[in-house]
């Protein structure tokens, strides 16, 4: 009896060894990060923060057409380690250089590579194949499995919503929503990145290298859904799931003024795949302090990096029309789209330092998705000219189609007229075509020296750095929404102190900001030729500061900026891109700070919500004795527009206390 406890004991000790061999971990460089995968059945990964949970394992897998899974059981063949630590330059980015250290191991297997990569900030993993020819992939499975029914917080598709399917074509604007995660709505998808917010810690979801390949939405697989589009169940309630839009089949040109492509059909497949193809990061962001995700450089970092000279880009501040609807006021001609009015802009920014002028929708004719028919009232040539005499560039803005149509002999001809890049709209869509697309359009514009803003897409995922000429991304419910929403619709303030937690972590946000019109709560209305903004005038000059955009535009009209030199001279004179950010506080919703530094002049910016507030910042790092701040004025609380600008004597001890009217602001500069 006893030799047969001995030899049953033997063999559960070598069944518990071998199972224990196929689970494999990797730690961040600083061991409060452990990441695991578990290779003894199905694939999956796991989280732990500091020993606690942070994902259960959660399946990961890839279906090819021809019946292949990466993530089906199989041998594992070798498991290779490497670590990095290095500074990068940056020269268009929120930082001069980036630390990038993490720790990596490749988990190979016969068909393909599970790679996972896990710095002190978060972990991310992504297959790469080892196919020798083409294929196609026809789903992935991406499983997020939270130890606790954990607080999402995300943005739900919000147009075409008659089914899951329809849900593809969006605009990737909406205001966040926050639930349970078992409490997500079954019949909306939502699109990244996503918080969670758990006990102890708060995690953002998203990806990084999309390049290739469809974009990744989010949705709660415990339920089923319409059944049109394949997001399958899993086992948890506490699961978030990816969900990847099929290729287009058929499509037909339509929507905004003809400009947009229109699906009529998809394929049963994701996306088509080259041999060797290395598929998307999927990342998961981990903070103790949900401030600190106002900083990450995840995303920056697990792009593919540049390759050749881009050292003509030049990032700046823009001079916007059709937001103040060409409003100018104290001219002897007809303002509107016309030669005359570009001129006006132009002599505006070109006074006050601004870089460029953009000519937004109506210079060419409208509903021929031709960029080469331009209307009479404009001579382009002669406004390229006029900008060049007063070192001001000229950007164009170009409807999708019109732009993808005739792609190269557009960047070819506006580059040698003297255009300097173009803000391309109406993407609306992520799946593998148009994310090829967006690269392909970046590639062109680099070919040709020009810079592009990428407006009516989803949010950044690593293209900004492997071509630096992407200086833009809209992907955010942006200022342009205050020309028609009314405060029930959109409660601005609160959006503006959730952004920088979740849109912004993924990278710069084309958010329009400038407003001099300025309203509180009550007094606030939507108009289109006089629009305004919801919170302080503080508000506004903060997000210059506090929001990632090497490419910023001034939205209002110049007659408006004219009429308070104070406030246009400290938007003009703010730089775009930074030497070092650093993050102060933050609660997201109700506030955050953030100080960005350029040269040897620090900027701080401070965003509030509704709730007045008495807040203490921490400018010791400065070394500062006094600053410059622009603050609510003592009537902001009955009229936004109520501002102060003064020096401020710093304490001893670098602790300032400042005052945050409702919706209010603070910024201050410390030369």
């Amino acid at each position: 009896m006893k030799k047969i406890f001995l030899s049953l004991a033997a063999a559960l000790l070598a069944i518990c060894a071998s199972a224990a061999a196929k689970s494999y971990n990797v730690s961040s460089p600083d061991g409060s990060l452990v990441a695991t995968v578990n290779a003894g059945g199905q694939l999956s990964w796991s989280l732990a923060k500091d020993g606690k949970t942070v994902l259960e394992p959660s399946f990961i897998s890839m279906k090819l057409s021809d019946g292949t899974v990466y993530g089906a059981p199989q041998k594992v063949q070798k498991v290779v380690r490497a670590s990095v630590d290095r500074q990068i330059p940056s020269p268009f980015y929120k930082k001069a250089q980036v630390h990038e250290a993490y720790n990596e191991m490749t988990v190979n297997f016969k068909t393909f590579s599970l790679v996972v990569r896990v710095f002190n900030e978060g972990a991310a993993y992504r297959f790469v194949s080892k196919s020798k020819t083409d294929f196609t992939v026809e789903a992935e499975q991406a499983e997020f499995t939270f130890p606790e029914d954990g607080q999402v917080t995300l943005s739900y598709v919000c147009q075409h919503t008659e089914t899951l399917e329809s849900q593809l074509f969006n605009s990737f604007e909406n205001l966040y929503s926050t639930s349970a995660i078992s409490a997500m709505r079954p019949d909306r998808i939502a699109f990244a990145p996503v918080n969670v917010k758990l006990s102890g810690c708060s995690v953002n979801i998203t990806e990084s290298d999309l390049r290739n390949y469809p974009g990744m939405y989010i949705y709660n697989g415990a339920f089923s859904g319409d059944g049109s589009l394949k997001v399958g169940r899993v086992t948890s309630e506490n699961t978030l799931k990816g969900v990847w839009a099929p290729v287009p089949k058929e499509t037909h040109q339509g929507g905004h003024n003809m400009l947009q492509r229109l699906v009529d059909s998809r394929e049963d497949f994701i996306a088509r795949a080259s041999a060797g193809e290395a598929f998307p990061w999927r990342i998961v962001a981990v903070a103790a302090d949900e401030a600190d995700l106002m900083d990450s450089d995840l995303v920056w970092l697990l792009g593919k990096p540049s390759e050749g000279d881009f050292s003509w880009v030049r990032m700046g501040k823009v001079a916007w029309d059709w937001w103040n609807n060409w409003n100018i006021t104290g001219v002897d001609f007809k303002a509107g789209v016309n030669n005359d009015t570009y001129k006006y802009y132009i002599d505006f920014a070109s006074a006050n330092g601004i870089e460029y002028v953009i000519l937004d929708e109506g210079w060419a004719v409208n509903k021929k998705a031709d960029l080469f028919q331009v209307i009479p009232e404009i001579d382009l040539q002669e406004l390229v000219d006029y900008g060049a005499s007063k070192n001001v560039g000229i950007i164009l803005w170009a409807g999708y189609w019109a732009f993808e149509k005739d792609l190269e002999k557009v960047c070819r001809d506006y580059s040698k007229m003297g255009v300097k890049g173009f803000k391309v709209d109406f993407f609306d869509h992520d799946d593998q075509d148009m994310v090829a697309f967006m690269e392909r359009a970046a590639k062109m514009c680099a070919k040709y020296k020009m810079m592009i803003d990428l407006h009516g897409m989803f949010k950044p995922a690593g293209l900004h750095r492997t071509y630096p000429n992407v200086i833009g991304y809209e992907g955010v419910k942006g200022l342009e929404n205050m020309k028609w929403n009314t405060f029930e619709q959109f409660d601005c303030v609160t959006y503006d102190c959730q952004l920088p937690f979740i849109r912004m972590f993924a990278g710069p946000m084309d958010y329009t900001q400038g407003a001099m019109l300025n309203f509180q709560k009550k007094d606030y209305r939507p108009s289109n030729s006089e629009p305004g903004s919801q919170g302080t005038r503080a508000h506004q000059l903060a997000m210059y500061t506090v929001f990632e955009a090497p490419f910023t535009m001034l939205c209002d009209s110049p007659s408006n900026y004219l009429r308070e030199q104070e406030c246009t001279e400290f938007i003009a004179k703010m730089p775009t891109v930074w030497d070092e950010t650093k993050v102060l506080c933050g609660k997201m919703g109700e506030y955050c700070a953030i100080a960005r530094r350029s040269g040897s002049s620090w900027y701080i910016g401070v965003l509030n919500g509704w709730d007045a507030r008495d807040m203490e910042l921490d400018l010791s790092f400065t070394g500062a004795k006094q600053l410059t701040a622009w603050a609510d004025g003592v009537n902001a609380e009955k009229n936004a527009r109520d501002f102060s600008v003064k020096t401020v004597e710093i304490p001893s001890d670098g602790r300032l206390t400042i005052h945050l009217a409702s919706g209010g602001g603070w910024t201050g500069i410390v030369r």
